[in-house]
């Protein structure tokens, strides 16, 4: 019995450090929500499906996560904190390393395994407030942190002109990347990215 009981403790509670086999278990379900989405997509996405994938009981993920749209975000997030923590290179040259970064993103962003939860995260919240609410919070906001953060030190450094609102330059950077990607508008490649970058860049410098 007590070997059953393991999984049921929710990961991360304050029952203590979650059991080797709870680990397994939370580990396998995530990876089982990330395939089970690109291969049936996010509306043939069952709790059921995935707990048969992951050879777990639905009651088991009933108990750790309220619904499918959950567990595919914390699925989807799960090493986001390591993602973010080093933040965003900074050689001292502002466009060289926003480059770098946004064509890895891109690359990123090209990867089916990568597209098919972030759309369907995506689709999601814009039907499901607290959905969308807690995908800002968790995987958006973070990431424009760190942006904003490159943008301000290179403010510091008098790359950026000492009037500008680096929330809003980050934004600026990033919002086309997204709308291109989200609604197809054109190809995420790195010489778009490149593009972007320099333009974004010519209305931030300082003026002579």
């Amino acid at each position: 019995m007590a070997d059953k009981a393991a999984p049921d403790s929710p990961p991360g509670s304050a029952g203590g450090t979650p059991t080797r086999r709870s680990e397994r278990s939370r580990r396998a379900i995530f990876d089982a929500a990330l395939a089970l989405v690109g291969e049936v997509g996010y509306d043939k996405l069952t709790i059921e499906g995935i707990a048969s994938r992951a050879g777990v009981g639905k009651q088991t993920i009933y108990r750790w996560w309220p619904s499918k749209a959950a567990v595919l975000l914390e699925a989807f997030t799960t090493d986001v904190d390591e993602d973010y923590a080093a933040g965003l290179p900074d050689t001292g040259d502002l466009a060289a390393d926003l480059k770098y970064v946004l064509r890895a993103t891109a690359d990123e962003f090209n990867d089916p395994a990568f597209q098919a939860p972030y759309r369907a995260l995506a689709a999601a919240g814009a039907n499901d407030a607290e959905l969308s609410g807690a995908f800002v919070a968790r995987l958006l906001e973070p990431g424009i942190r760190v942006y904003v953060d490159r943008l301000r030190a290179a403010q510091e450094a008098g790359e950026v002109a000492a009037g500008i609102d680096v929330r809003i330059a980050a934004e600026m950077v990033l919002s086309p990347f997204s709308q291109r990607w989200l609604m197809r508008t054109g190809e995420l490649t790195h010489d778009f990215v490149d593009t972007l970058v320099d333009q974004v860049l010519s209305g931030l410098r300082p003026r002579d």
